[in-house]
């Protein structure tokens, strides 16, 4: 079984190479972010918990669920909050995320496929034998990011800009995807053609 990192930054293509990799290879896919939703919608896990000490309860619903688009404004504006919260989540994201391989090891999966848009600041790339980044250009980001989250482009540049940009990711990781306007046929064959040097 091997473990592949996929990261890169939003917009990208991410989680259109992880289905293509989920369609055509024998692998399981995690991703990062729906663990983090998962762990961050039960109040009894640890990180609710510490989500809410970080915050203040004037995050939470009449229901006791958080208030997610709240959240997303105070940790674009205050760093030191961000900060904060990405401590917490590499923390019990990955320990999560580490059980799951643990796990999948005993099982028939040929590669266990890591998306993980923050890999390298949660160390996770320590846990992958090998990592893809995947990488586009800003306008390519920015209408992708606005067509998926259904944001103004001022929010989605906003949002690239606190993240980090491709040369980033292109220095790091094993291998690189330029995803500039490809067809799900021509990102089909770049997987294929790193799929056959692992």
């Amino acid at each position: 079984m091997k473990v592949l990192g996929i990261t890169g930054p939003s917009g990208s293509g991410k989680t259109t190479l992880c289905s293509i990799f989920k369609e055509n290879y024998n692998a399981t896919i995690i991703d990062a972010d729906g663990v983090a939703k998962a762990l961050s919608s039960n109040p009894e896990t640890e990180y609710f918990k510490k989500m809410v000490g970080l915050f203040g309860k004037s995050i939470l619903n009449d229901d006791g669920s958080l208030k997610r688009k709240e959240i997303a404004i105070i940790i674009y504006n205050d760093f030191q909050k961000r900060d904060a919260l990405n401590k917490l989540t590499f923390k019990y994201v990955a320990e999560d995320i580490c059980s799951q391989v643990l796990e999948l090891k005993k099982s028939d999966t040929q590669y266990v496929v890591i998306d993980v848009p923050l890999l390298y600041e949660a160390k996770m790339e320590n846990i992958c034998d090998k990592v893809i980044a995947v990488v586009a250009e800003d306008k390519e980001k920015i209408l992708r990011i606005c067509r998926r989250d259904n944001i103004s482009e001022e929010l989605a540049r906003q949002r690239l800009d606190i993240q980090n940009n491709n040369e980033f990711f292109i220095n790091k990781a094993d291998f690189v995807i330029h995803n500039n306007g490809m067809s799900i046929d021509d990102l089909k064959k770049s997987l294929e053609e790193i799929v056959s040097k692992l």
